[in-house]
């Protein structure tokens, strides 16, 4: 099994550049199907989820050039619905966007659903309701997802979500996008990768109004033609690396960032006691003292992300007092507290709320990645602790960090990626 192997106890010093967002990237790319005509994507992060997405896009008969590592061009023009390769499809939350891109293109879908980290319900009765007002049938059998629309064709409709959904947001968006007449999706998401996927389908052709506020307009239109975009930069993918190096203490220099899409983190972290200076497309993170603790409680954008709320918490290990952290998004994202134990840090959790105590430092052990962002919160208290630090299941962070270990190192951090010899092994015998 492959693994990560920290000797923690050293600051970060250097510059990193962020990769493309994967929240963005995720559903981008299954937008891609309705467009009809070369499509290059640019700033795409080198993650597992996207070399997911690429090939299933593949089975559909989408034509895809990966041009070098963060530039790729699809062809969608003759794609035709076929089963897709549902053994990819069901390791991905990002699957679901397929029910939208599907219905827009084809008038019909058939997708699995959601999987990717198991840290809470992943309901989609919003996405659901959404395509059901958009006059396509629904029905969820087996672990599958069969939608159709009696003409081949969604018509526009007025959706009120019954709560804030990102998801949702954006897979009604992307099937309005070529749909009949106008839809208006009141109590939307706000995310900025909201707004760069409906940028992205603007630039495509399509006619989307209101992306980060709570009420989207989709005017639909008869087709999307090819063109060129390139993805926002990753807020969480940031977040991380500010959070490492506010608990691990140095001063970075994070590149190819958008400073207003971090603010909510920003502050956070100053509210710990951590220097964060915002430059035109980079922010400056220092920290050499014992951070502060402070309450957290995590909201939709522009609130604190919940995709956050492990990293930080992380650090609030160490603070000088007693923290609180709500999660307001999530009903079982605290798996990872367990592992957090073993390294010595004083945590409870009652329900959706959690009591950190800060210690004095952590030690290093053996644990593993509970999901995504729970993973590089092991990273993070690894980069903290006194002595040797190794971490399993690390497929789930590389499913949404680009070169991860290799970022840490440019920053002094002595982070190794162990390969896993068994296989190679059994293969020689």
């Amino acid at each position: 099994m492959d693994k990560y192997v920290i000797r923690g106890g050293r600051p970060l010093q250097g510059a990193i550049s962020i990769s493309g967002a994967k929240n963005a990237a995720v559903a981008i790319i299954p937008a891609v199907l309705l467009v009809e005509g070369v499509c290059r994507l640019e700033n795409i992060p080198q993650i597992s989820d996207v070399d997911m997405l690429l090939t299933i896009l593949e089975g559909l008969g989408a034509k895809v050039d990966r041009l070098d590592g963060s530039t790729v061009e699809i062809d969608a023009t003759d794609v035709h619905f076929v089963d897709a390769p549902y053994e990819l499809m069901q390791k991905i939350r990002a699957s679901y966007y397929f029910i939208g891109s599907m219905l827009g293109r084809f008038g019909m879908a058939k997708t699995t659903m959601p999987g990717g980290c198991n840290f809470g319900l992943r309901p989609i009765d919003q996405h659901v309701k959404g395509m059901t007002a958009l006059g396509a049938t629904v029905e969820i059998k087996d672990g599958f997802v069969y939608a159709n629309t009696p003409d081949g064709m969604l018509h526009g409709s007025k959706i009120y979500l019954d709560k804030v959904s990102v998801g949702a947001t954006m897979n009604i968006i992307i099937a309005a996008s070529r749909g009949r007449g106008r839809t208006i999706i009141e109590n939307a998401a706000r995310e900025p990768h909201i707004v760069d996927l409906a940028n992205f389908l603007n630039s495509m052709g399509a006619d989307v109004r209101g992306a980060g506020t709570d009420t989207v307009k989709v005017y639909g239109v008869d087709r999307l033609h090819g063109g060129t975009y390139s993805i926002i930069p990753d807020q969480i993918e940031a977040g991380t690396y500010m959070t490492a190096c506010a608990a691990a203490g140095g001063e970075v220099r994070i590149l190819n960032v958008i400073p207003r899409h971090l603010e909510c983190i920003s502050a956070k972290l100053r509210e710990m006691g951590v220097t964060v200076v915002e430059g035109e497309d980079s922010v400056l993170v220092r920290s050499n003292g014992r951070l502060r603790p402070v309450s957290v409680k995590t909201l939709p954008y522009p609130g604190f992300p919940t995709d956050m709320q492990p990293q930080v918490s992380t650090a609030l290990c160490l603070a000088g007092g007693t923290s609180m952290v709500t999660e307001g998004v999530y009903d079982n994202r605290y798996k990872y507290m367990n592992e957090l134990r073993k390294m010595g840090a004083d945590v409870s959790v009652d329900g959706c709320v959690a009591v950190i105590n800060g210690v004095e430092a952590l030690n290093g052990a053996e644990v593993k990645a509970c999901d995504l962002r729970a993973g590089a919160a092991m990273v993070i208290a690894g980069l903290c602790a006194q002595g040797e630090t190794s971490i399993v299941d690390i497929h789930y962070i590389e499913r949404g960090y680009e070169n991860f270990v290799g970022k840490l190192q440019a920053l002094g951090a002595d982070i190794t990626h162990v390969k896993d010899e068994a296989p190679a092994a059994a293969a020689a015998e």
